[in-house]
């Protein structure tokens, strides 16, 4: 956790809000105000924001909501997990169906809270996820209990559509690992499960599948 302390010196947990509703934001922050081991650190409605307010903030754990302008929940989820791996996502939304379940999970979320539960529930998700464990609502465990997320094996995460963009347009993986400020390494990472995953070798085919798939714009 990050070194936000209390007159006891006890650690804090630093909280980042994700929610492009005042009154959503608002209700939280009243609810949460009463627990002393949380630090509400900042507050976001826009999930581009977000990744900015993430990575100079390094909060323990997000709450993040789905439906947001620019990028949603999901997609911000998917690059955080990737950048910034101590902080933990947990998911505050409405939604409730399995593909939002589901899609989150895969990004890499710790947990689903819906947002008609209580302020009790809201804060022991956010304990929970930040020393590491995982914790959903009651209605969202017992569904991935009856119908467990099967990964798809064949379809690219939005972080290797971007990447495979930037490959499409010609940019090497020490330009694109520049432009999305991750390694050399985890670019070819990247790619080596891009080509694996689209049973595709040569540079022409992946130029194809972008064009064909709307990642860029054919010449």
């Amino acid at each position: 956790m990050n070194n936000q302390m209390d007159n006891n010196s006890t650690p804090k947990i630093t909280v980042l809000l994700v929610d492009d509703h005042p009154m959503v934001q608002n209700g939280l922050k009243a609810c949460l105000a009463y627990y002393d081991d949380i630090e509400i650190i900042d507050a976001i409605n826009d999930g581009s924001e977000a990744l900015k307010a993430a990575m100079e903030l390094k909060p323990d754990v997000i709450l993040m909501d789905v439906s947001m302008p620019n990028l949603n929940g999901i997609d911000a989820t998917e690059i955080l997990s990737e950048q910034l791996p101590n902080t933990k996502v947990l998911i505050f939304s409405m939604h409730d169906s399995p593909e939002f379940v589901s899609s989150a999970v895969q990004a890499g979320a710790s947990g689903y809270v819906l947002k008609d539960t209580s302020s009790e529930e809201v804060y022991y998700a956010i304990t929970a996820v930040a020393k590491g464990n995982t914790h959903f609502s009651g209605s969202i465990a017992k569904m991935l209990i009856e119908n467990p997320i099967q990964p798809e094996k064949n379809k690219l995460t939005t972080r290797e559509q971007v990447i495979l963009s930037y490959i499409a347009q010609g940019f090497s993986s020490k330009e694109v690992a520049q432009k999305l400020s991750i390694s050399f390494r985890t670019v070819e990472a990247h790619r080596r499960n891009i080509k694996s995953k689209l049973r595709l070798e040569s540079f022409a085919d992946l130029v194809r599948y972008a064009i064909n798939h709307g990642l860029v714009e054919e010449a």
